[in-house]
């Protein structure tokens, strides 16, 4: 019986035996799976406390009341390593406009179209519903198409202009009233009199969320902030040492799991441990992509921002979206409101087939700003969103 008792306690210490790691690098190259289809970063993870292994194919959940206090151990740099060379981001400031470029080839149609037909000679009800069906296709939502039409109806009327330039600057005022400059677009990424900003980044399989997460990461060094990872995605293998890699890649350390399986909400409650304990600025927690259909895993998401929540209040919650989704991308941002109340969207992939219109349609249904936007694969193209920029580029 005693033998029984020794191995469960070994069991349950071994699940929560996390390390987070100063500087240590391993050479890329040295995992054969990616998170995402879309991650082009590959790499060697970070080394862990050895820990007794879990059963195949299970998930190591721990009950919540029993989380607090884990040790977490810390390895300094090994000789002998070989080191993945530190890179320094790109400025934060320009990215948007460095990135215009492909964003106008990427949706000028809908501008171009748009344009087109109110240049027309005649605009009767037959070039109305064109409008109305260029916007529709664009994922505006049927809502504010209709708000559109009708402000650009009376506009038209009352100036009894069909100038082109005329009519793409009254086109350009309507749009940016729908994608809103108003909302606040800012990251709550300062820290803290007592702690660091706790960042969680959520949402389905294969959107990019470890990507983001690295990217992001990025921007905030490129901010001089001091940034912690966590790699509260357990349930791949490759997840948390594709994290590791991107934070090495700029310098910044990775609280992680050597157990595939490891219950989420351990990892991401030592982690804001840790952060609070080395004095970052920043805390991000990577999350398992789940399906918004799940309740399961939708629950567990639930319980992973509530154990945070015992040490620090989660200042964003992030969702990444994949632009090129439409309206399916809007159920799931409902569904994961309702669980982890998101306070900004990242929209990954807007560039190729994204639709433009995905923008308003998606904030008018949450009430939540787009914060950032993913224009491509590279390392730095991750740019926070502008209103503004973003209509002229959709219009030019």
């Amino acid at each position: 019986m005693i033998l029984i008792y020794a191995v469960i306690a070994i069991a349950v210490i071994g699940t929560v035996a996390i390390l987070l790691v100063k500087g240590r690098k391993t050479p890329p190259g040295t995992y054969t799976t990616t998170r995402d289809a879309n991650d082009p970063v590959r790499g060697g993870g970070t080394d862990t406390l050895e820990a007794p292994p879990a059963p195949a194919g299970s998930r190591v959940a721990v009950p919540e009341e029993e989380l607090p206090e884990t040790d977490v151990e810390v390895a300094d740099d090994a000789a002998g390593i070989e080191t993945v060379p530190v890179e320094t981001p790109a400025p934060v400031e320009g990215r948007l406009a460095r990135l215009r470029a492909r964003l106008i080839k990427s949706n000028n149609a809908l501008g171009k179209g748009l344009l087109a037909l109110l240049s027309r000679d005649k605009i009767d009800e037959d070039v109305w519903d064109e409008i109305e069906e260029t916007l529709l296709m664009a994922d505006l939502g049927t809502e504010p198409t209709m708000e559109l039409v009708d402000a650009l109806r009376d506009r038209v009327k009352v100036a009894g202009s069909q100038d082109p330039e005329h009519v793409k600057a009254m086109l350009r005022e309507e749009l940016i009233k729908l994608v809103d400059p108003g909302m606040d677009r800012s990251l709550a990424v300062e820290r803290h009199a007592d702690r660091p900003s706790i960042v969680m980044v959520v949402g389905v399989n294969g959107v990019g969320k470890t990507t983001t997460v690295g990217k992001l990461a990025r921007v905030l060094v490129a901010e001089d902030k001091d940034v912690l990872l966590g790699a509260a995605d357990t349930f791949r293998a490759a997840a948390a040492e594709q994290l590791a890699t991107w934070g090495q890649r700029v310098g910044v350390p990775t609280v992680k799991s050597d157990i595939d399986g490891a219950d989420p909400a351990s990892v991401a409650f030592e982690a804001v441990k840790a952060g609070i304990d080395q004095e970052v600025d920043v805390v991000m927690i990577d999350t398992a992509g789940r399906l918004q259909n799940k309740v399961g895993l939708m629950d567990e998401l639930g319980k992973v921002k509530r154990v945070i929540e015992k040490q620090a209040m989660v200042d964003e919650v992030l969702l990444v979206l994949d632009a090129t989704t439409g309206q399916n991308g809007l159920n799931q941002a409902k569904v994961f409101s309702e669980v982890v109340n998101i306070t900004g969207i990242v929209l990954t992939k807007l560039d190729g087939t994204a639709k433009g219109g995905i923008v308003v349609a998606i904030q008018r249904s949450l009430g939540v700003p787009v914060k950032l936007i993913g224009l491509g694969e590279g390392a730095d193209d991750l740019a926070p969103f502008e209103a503004e920029a973003f209509v002229d580029a959709l219009l030019n």
